[in-house]
């Protein structure tokens, strides 16, 4: 993302025993992590990635909400005219808005896309925070709602009695992790509303850093697109109503 020329990445990431049993993408430790330059990290990477190479997504005015917005991206989209940005988070201060995701203080349809990196696997109630991007996103509107996954468990693993952040590492490989998500997941946003595409890096070499892969990226990682079709389900959702 800074443009600079390095013979490898710092790694970095988890090392708790339950990420390698259970073959979580996007979790773990890994050898091509960190950018010693500028800090980017893999993540962050492909989704600068996927929408460098699908221009067509930020062609026209675009309305961004980006939660817990990763530094090198949020730079670069707040760069770009075209992107009325907005960046959230539950308690930063380096934010433009402060809010529960469960509980969005903002109209129906005010935004036209969404990024969302590794974050609902902190939140309990994520199916509302899925309806929540649902009501927010205007018809039409784009979501990218990464989150790290299992690629060997049949259904997502969650248990609410757990609450002690050491037994949360044991469980989940992180102690503010609530859950692991499955592929199952997608099934979770089909319900919110969405429709989802599944991208696979891997599948398109040439603009992802080559069969060497010299961005970095977390090799089976995939992207979740999720748009919101343009129908009248918006005119019928009950708006949000907010505590003051």
């Amino acid at each position: 993302m800074c443009r600079g020329h390095l013979k490898a990445f710092l790694p970095g990431g988890e090392r708790h025993a339950v990420l390698a049993e259970k073959s979580v993408v996007g979790g773990g430790y890994r050898s091509n992590v960190d950018c010693p330059i500028c800090g980017s990290f893999d993540r962050e990477r492909l989704i600068y990635l996927y929408l460098k190479n699908r221009p067509h997504l930020l062609s026209r005015t675009t309305k961004l909400l980006h939660i817990a917005p990763e530094h090198n991206l949020s730079v670069w989209l707040r760069s770009k005219m075209e992107i009325d940005y907005v960046s959230a988070d539950l308690s930063r201060e380096d934010v433009d808005l402060n809010f529960d995701l469960t509980r969005i203080p903002l109209p129906n349809a005010t935004f036209n896309a969404i990024i969302c990196n590794h974050v609902l696997e902190h939140i309990p109630n994520d199916r509302r925070a899925m309806a929540e991007f649902f009501r927010v996103l205007k018809p039409d509107g784009w979501a990218i709602l990464q989150v790290p996954i299992s690629l060997c468990l049949a259904a997502t693993y969650e248990d609410f009695s757990i609450t002690d952040p050491m037994d949360r590492e044991r469980a989940f490989g992180q102690s503010d992790h609530v859950r692991i998500y499955a592929m199952d997941y997608v099934d979770r946003l089909k319900q919110a509303g969405f429709v989802v595409e599944l991208f696979h890096w891997r599948g398109n070499n040439r603009d992802y850093g080559g069969k060497n892969n010299r961005f970095g990226l977390i090799d089976r990682e995939i992207v979740f697109f999720a748009s919101r079709p343009d129908h009248a389900v918006v005119r019928t959702w009950a708006p949000l109503v907010v505590d003051q």
